[in-house]
């Protein structure tokens, strides 16, 4: 299992449900257009309010060139969360590539850093979830959430942990908790709160600790391992 396996997806329904899929570059525009408006939509007043006519009001477009690209809100917002999630697993390959991690807890701490990051650069990141729970809401078929069952396969595969339901089911509570935190320490401060961050990162390591022992080092020697992390992407 390579570390990019935990961030490869594939057609989401949000890209089952674009009308029309934009070929030429004005129609790429448009439709980034129409996401960079929703986003800013969404920043102001939650995806739970959010209408088709806010999104074609802000992006100085017309109701129906939404309707070109998306049948409906739900299809712009799961549009706007497919892009933050791709948006989010190339963060995390950045911060592999930085940090190249020793440790099933360093690997872990790149998500954390990456999604922390996004927080605070990308507009509209709050449509985003470790754990899928916007996808649920739209009627999507979660099981057990998508970024918890490919890190657990990570952490297994690369890192030696026990995997498993119950890895995956750990993950999905420590990252729950983690979330729930996170999402606090950007509730009044637009760069997060960094007492609660520093939480998010105690709370998630001891609650994994304590199933799994302190985070030690890949049990392969130096020498065998990729020199880079993003080696690994290529498997």
């Amino acid at each position: 299992m390579a570390f990019g396996d935990m961030f490869s997806v594939g057609s989401g329904a949000a890209n089952q449900q674009i009308r029309v899929e934009p070929i030429q570059q004005r129609s790429a525009a448009r439709l980034s257009a129409l996401l960079d408006a929703a986003a800013e939509v969404v920043d102001e007043i939650g995806f739970d309010r959010i209408t088709t006519a806010m999104v074609a009001e802000r992006a100085g477009a017309s109701i129906g060139t939404v309707y070109r690209y998306y049948p409906d809100r739900v299809a712009v917002l799961n549009a706007l969360r497919d892009r933050a999630d791709q948006r989010f697993r190339e963060r995390v390959i950045l911060e592999l590539d930085i940090s190249e991690p020793e440790t099933w807890w360093d690997a872990l701490d790149c998500a954390i850093t990456a999604y922390v990051g996004l927080h605070r650069s990308e507009p509209g990141f709050r449509i985003m979830s470790f754990v899928d729970r916007e996808r649920a809401s739209f009627g999507e078929d979660v099981d057990g959430g998508f970024f918890a069952t490919r890190l657990a396969h990570v952490l297994a595969e690369e890192f030696g942990l026990p995997g498993g339901p119950d890895l995956i089911f750990r993950l999905e509570v420590a990252l729950e908790m983690a979330d729930g935190i996170i999402t606090r320490a950007f509730y009044s401060d637009p760069q997060g709160d960094e007492r609660f961050i520093d939480e998010s990162r105690r709370v998630v390591h001891d609650y994994l600790v304590g199933y799994y022992g302190p985070s030690a080092s890949l049990s392969a020697p130096q020498s065998s391992r990729p020199a880079n992390p993003l080696a690994l992407l290529a498997d």
